[in-house]
C-alpha cells in the first residue's frame, strides 16, 4: 500500500510540472528554422537552407510582432548593432505582449549570445523584412532592406547564397511597392557583377530577373535585351527563377515582333509554374493569348476556363472571340470596354496590332465562303469605315494574297475577288511539321526531367557486394521464403 501511495503522489504531481508555460508553436517553429540554418552551415547542405526558407513562407501568415520580437531577443546578442537596428521597427507595446519561453527550450536551439553566424544575422534581417511587407509598412521595409543589403556586402560565404537570393527579391519588391525601382538599378547591377565574380549562380539568375523586371517596369525593352544577351548563361538552379526568366523573355520577344519564340517562352513559363502561383500563370496566359492571336492562331476555350482564372481572363476571351469571328466592330467595342484592363496589363499596344489580324481573319472567312465576290461587298462585310473603302479592300486583299493568307486572285476589270478551291491539308507538309514540333517538345521535357534527377552523394563510391556475400544473402532469402510458405500451408 505504501508503494502504491507513493506512485499515486508522483502521478498526481506530474500534471503540475507539465502545466509550466510552453513556447507558442510559431516561436518554436522559428527556433527550428534557425537550428536548420545552423545545421546547413555546418554540413554545407544547400537543401537545408532551401527547406528553412520554405518553412518561413508557410509560417508568414501566422507570424505576429510579438513572435518576431521574442525570437530576435533570443537570437541576437544583446546590445549588438543588428539587434538595436532591428528592434527599432517594433513599438514598445509589443514588448509587453511578448510571450516568455521556458529556459529549457531556449537553451536548446538558440546559439551563443556572444557570437552569431552571419547566416542567422541575415535570416533575422529577412524575417523582419517579410514581416514589415506583410504589415504594409513599405517605407520601413525599404529602409530595412537597404540596411540588410549593406550588411550582406560585408560577407563572402557560399552558405549565404540561398538567403541572399531571397533577400535580393524582397529588396527589389520593397522598392517596387514604394514606386522607386529606378533608385536601385545601379545597386542591382553591382550585385550582379559581384555574384558573377563569386560564381554565385543562384544569385546571378535572381538578380538578372530583378534587373529585367526593373527595365520592363519602365518599358526599357532594348536595354533589357542587351543585358539578357550579354549575361552569362548556365543551367537553371531554381524553377521559380527560370519561370520568371521565360516570362520576361517572352515579353521582350513579343515587343520585338518575334512571336514564335515569344509564344514558346510564355507557354513554357505557364506550364512550369507551380499551381499555387495563380497570379503568375494568369499573366503568362494573358500574354500568350495575345501572342497566339498575333500569330493567326486561336487559343483553345479551355485556356480561359481554368480554375481561378476565368474572371481574370474574361476580357481576353471576348477579344479572342472577336478575332475568331473577324468582326471589326465587335473588336473595337471589346477594346474600348476593357481599355483600362489592357492598359494595366500593358497589353494595349499589342491589341492595337491585332486590328490587322481581325481584318485578315474576316477576309479568310469570306474567301472560304465565296468563290467570287465583289470588292464592294468585301468592304461592307469587313466594315471598313474609311473614305475609300473599295480601294482599302483591294489593297488588303492584295496584301493577304501576297502573304499567303488566302489563295485567291483579283479581277481588277470587274472588281471581283476570285477564290481558288481549297486543297487537302494532308497532302502538304503541315501534319509532319505539327508532329515534329510535338515530338521535339516531349524530348526536351524528358531531357529536362533526366537532368533534374537527384542521386545520393558518393553513391558510386560504395563497396560492391562480393560474390560470397551475394550467395549468402540469396540463400537466406530462399530459406525465409520457404519458411513463410510452410506457415501459409499450416493455416489451411
Amino acid at each position: 500500500m505504501a508503494t502504491q501511495d507513493v506512485e499515486m503522489k508522483d502521478s498526481a504531481a506530474a500534471p503540475s510540472n507539465s502545466s509550466a508555460p510552453s513556447p507558442p508553436p510559431v516561436l518554436t517553429h522559428l527556433k527550428n528554422v534557425s537550428a536548420l540554418i545552423e545545421k546547413g552551415v555546418v554540413t554545407k547542405e544547400v537543401r537545408l537552407m532551401i527547406r528553412a526558407i520554405r518553412h518561413i513562407m508557410t509560417l508568414r501568415r501566422k507570424i505576429k510582432a510579438s513572435h518576431v520580437l521574442a525570437f530576435l531577443k533570443q537570437l541576437l546578442p544583446p546590445g549588438s548593432e543588428v539587434a538595436s537596428r532591428l528592434l527599432l521597427y517594433f513599438p514598445k507595446e509589443d514588448e509587453k505582449d511578448m510571450e516568455v519561453d521556458s529556459p529549457s527550450s531556449t537553451s536548446q536551439t538558440v546559439p551563443s549570445k556572444h557570437t552569431i553566424l552571419p547566416e542567422l544575422e541575415i535570416f533575422a534581417y529577412l524575417l523582419v523584412l517579410i514581416f514589415l511587407i506583410d504589415q504594409k509598412q513599405y517605407n520601413e521595409a525599404k529602409n530595412c532592406s537597404s540596411a540588410a543589403i549593406s550588411r550582406l556586402k560585408q560577407f563572402n560565404r557560399r552558405t549565404l547564397d540561398v538567403l541572399a537570393a531571397r533577400l535580393y527579391f524582397y529588396y527589389s519588391y520593397s522598392y517596387e511597392l514604394t514606386d522607386s525601382l529606378v533608385e536601385i538599378r545601379g545597386t542591382l547591377l553591382a550585385l550582379h557583377r559581384t555574384a558573377t565574380l563569386r560564381h554565385d549562380e543562384l544569385g546571378q539568375e535572381t538578380l538578372l530577373n530583378l534587373l529585367l523586371r526593373n527595365y520592363l517596369h519602365y518599358n526599357l525593352y532594348d536595354q533589357a535585351e542587351k543585358l539578357r544577351s550579354k549575361a552569362p548563361r548556365f543551367e537553371a538552379h531554381s524553377n521559380q527563377q527560370f519561370c520568371r526568366y521565360l516570362y520576361y523573355l517572352g515579353r521582350i520577344r513579343t515587343i520585338q515582333l518575334e512571336y514564335t519564340d515569344a509564344k514558346e517562352s510564355l507557354l513554357q513559363a505557364a506550364r512550369k509554374a507551380p499551381a499555387s502561383a495563380r497570379g503568375f500563370r494568369i499573366q503568362c496566359n494573358k500574354w500568350a493569348a495575345i501572342v497566339r492571336l498575333l500569330l493567326g492562331e486561336i487559343p483553345e476555350r479551355t485556356t480561359f476556363m481554368q480554375n481561378g482564372m476565368k474572371k481574370a481572363l474574361s476580357p481576353y476571351f471576348e477579344l479572342t472571340n472577336a478575332v475568331r469571328i473577324g468582326d471589326l466592330d465587335l473588336f473595337r467595342s471589346v477594346a474600348d470596354k476593357y481599355s483600362k484592363t489592357f492598359s494595366a496589363d500593358r497589353t494595349h499596344n499589342l491589341i492595337v496590332r491585332l486590328r490587322h489580324n481581325v481584318i485578315r481573319t474576316g477576309l479568310r472567312n469570306i474567301s472560304i465562303s465565296y468563290s467570287r465576290i465583289s470588292l464592294v461587298d468585301v468592304a461592307a462585310k469587313l466594315r471598313l469605315n474609311s473614305a475609300t473603302p473599295v480601294a482599302d479592300a483591294q489593297s488588303i486583299v492584295a496584301k493577304a494574297i501576297r502573304d499567303g493568307a488566302i489563295d485567291a486572285t483579283i479581277d481588277h476589270a470587274n472588281g471581283w475577288m476570285l477564290s481558288k478551291e481549297t486543297g487537302d491539308v494532308y497532302s502538304t507538309n503541315e501534319p509532319q511539321l505539327a508532329f515534329n514540333s510535338r515530338i521535339a517538345f516531349c524530348l526536351n521535357m524528358h531531357n529536362e526531367a533526366v537532368r533534374a534527377l537527384r542521386f545520393p552523394p558518393n553513391a558510386h563510391k560504395k563497396e560492391r557486394e562480393s560474390a560470397e556475400k551475394r550467395r549468402e544473402r540469396q540463400q537466406q532469402e530462399q530459406e525465409l521464403a520457404k519458411h513463410i510458405a510452410e506457415e501459409d500451408d499450416d493455416e489451411f
